[in-house]
């Protein structure tokens, strides 16, 4: 799982009224390429150079979508924004209002436009972009939906809203690249005619980002999110705590935040984010529709903890703070009961504030235990985040025990999720020499790591999930997910 190891329409609308090269470049693309279900499609930035001018014929395909789409046919026409152009949305509940307020503000800043959200009393006029639950197709799931494109009118239909926010993140990538500037550019905004019909293959599309080895703001990580959702990944799982840092604030073990989040790797600052701020940044990824997975990494990669609280280690002498890269060398006392009372209060207080239904708990590179207590462990804490009504999650390592069927394992390497599978339980796959953010194109990449290998943009796109571990078959995988670890970013 780690990146170091030290060794390496006519009726008209009724009216509502208008309610440089970095790491964060390389995020983008690589969460464009990773999503993609894997078959190849076209790829570009959402937050492209600037244009010196945009042709009218310049987006006159419907391929540049990510993830690629179910189905795409074309009918060789375009479709224009216009100033007069409005976001009429049926029917007008609250929930889609805000839906289509959320695609106005995406599209105001650069087209100039007022773009009115309405509610439809039947088709819109010519020349809006329409949003409907009604006619939805539960075929599609919650997160499919139908984009209909014609010289006159650009409609989204889902069964569920979750779908329409999908479907208008396709809008977006449709239109010319200069849309997503921040500042108003010249247009023309056409999007190519056809008929998109789409829903994901697998229902898991996640991303994982690890603020333990280095600790990012709420807006940096609510602009990972806002990434995420431009690529319609639905699952944010947060790596919170680790060996060199814990990124919650706990009530109930204040210290873990104030003492244990002072690290980082080289020795940077810390940090951690209080209860208030966890709460709006899962707040913020609702209305993104993506749920967050709040890991806390456990028996091993504890040092912060450990730091922390001197009751956590089986001699009774708390380590020093964290600053390198080895992984491997801490893990809780798990012979002893106050280890569980910890653990049973600090799951308590994430599940209270993870509206969610997962909890992760990591469970991979405890090398420093028996395989006897390590079984012990994940069996005990299993039932610890069931009784907080939670499922839980861990790294593929936790199939050495005996998992219940609604528990996940997570693939990141050996051949465990095998066992996992065969306890009934669902596979998370994200393997480190395909999936991994943070691993490096080729040589030349200055950021990131090479122990999983190079993972070039041909090997991202076309790895297939359903054969990637022999005896894991499609039926088993949940879904998909890109970690980025920190030790380089």
């Amino acid at each position: 799982m780690r990146t170091s190891r030290g060794d390496r329409d006519v009726n008209g609308c009724g009216q509502l009224g208008s309610t440089g090269y970095s790491g964060a470049a390389v995020l983008v693309r690589w969460m464009a390429l990773l999503l993609c279900g894997f078959a190849v499609a076209s790829c570009r930035s959402p937050v492209p150079p600037e244009p010196a001018s945009v042709s009218p014929l310049s987006n006159s395909s419907l391929g540049n979508i990510i993830p690629q789409p179910e189905s795409v046919t074309s009918t060789n026409d375009s479709f224009v924004l216009t100033a007069g152009a409005k976001i009429c949305v049926g029917p007008g509940s609250a929930e889609l209002v805000s839906i289509g307020q959320y695609l106005a503000d995406k599209l105001r800043p650069s087209t100039g436009y007022s773009l009115q959200i309405v509610a439809a009393a039947g088709l819109p006029a010519n020349g809006s972009i329409f949003i409907t639950t009604i006619g939805g197709d539960p075929l599609l799931g919650d997160d499919g939906y139908t984009l209909t494109i014609t010289p006159d009118l650009v409609s989204v239909v889902a069964y569920q809203p979750s779908g329409l926010f999908r479907g208008i993140q396709t809008i977006r990538q449709l239109f010319p690249p200069a849309i997503e500037m921040s500042t108003v550019q010249p247009g023309p905004w056409v999007i190519a005619t056809g008929t998109i019909r789409d829903h994901p293959r697998f229902g898991w599309r996640g991303s994982m980002l690890d603020v333990a080895r280095h600790f990012f703001s709420v807006q940096d990580i609510k602009r990972y999110l806002d990434l995420m959702a431009y690529y319609k990944m639905n699952r944010f799982h947060l790596h919170l705590t680790d060996d060199q840092g814990w990124r919650i604030a706990i009530n109930s073990w204040s210290n873990l935040a104030t003492y244990g989040g002072r690290s980082a790797v080289g020795g940077g600052p810390g940090g951690y984010f209080t209860q208030a701020e966890y709460s709006e940044l899962v707040a913020y990824a609702q209305r993104l529709y993506i749920t967050v997975v709040p890991e806390i990494d456990m028996p091993g990669h504890t040092n912060a903890a450990l730091a922390s609280y001197a009751l956590l280690n089986c001699n009774g002498v708390a380590p020093p703070l964290y600053t390198g890269i080895d992984v491997g060398f801490s893990a809780l006392c798990v012979s002893n009961d106050t280890t569980y009372a910890f653990v049973a209060d600090v799951i308590r207080e994430i599940s209270s504030l993870t509206p969610g239904p997962y909890i992760h708990i990591g469970g991979d590179e405890a090398s420093t235990l028996g395989s006897t207590d390590y079984v012990r462990f994940v069996e005990r804490v299993q039932t610890i985040v069931q009784s907080a009504g939670k499922q839980m999650i861990g790294w593929e390592e936790i199939a050495q025990g005996r998992l219940l069927s609604t528990s996940i394992a997570q693939h990141w390497y050996s051949t465990l999720a095998q066992t996992a599978v065969l306890q009934g339980a669902k596979v998370i796959m994200s393997p480190a020499s395909k999936a991994y953010l943070d691993m490096k194109y080729d040589p030349s990449t200055p950021l990131g790591q090479d122990w999983a290998g190079y993972i070039a943009v041909k090997e991202a796109y076309t790895w297939d999930p359903a054969s990637q571990v022999a005896g894991v078959l499609e039926s088993d995988v949940l879904g998909l997910e890109a970690p980025l670890w920190t030790e380089t970013t």
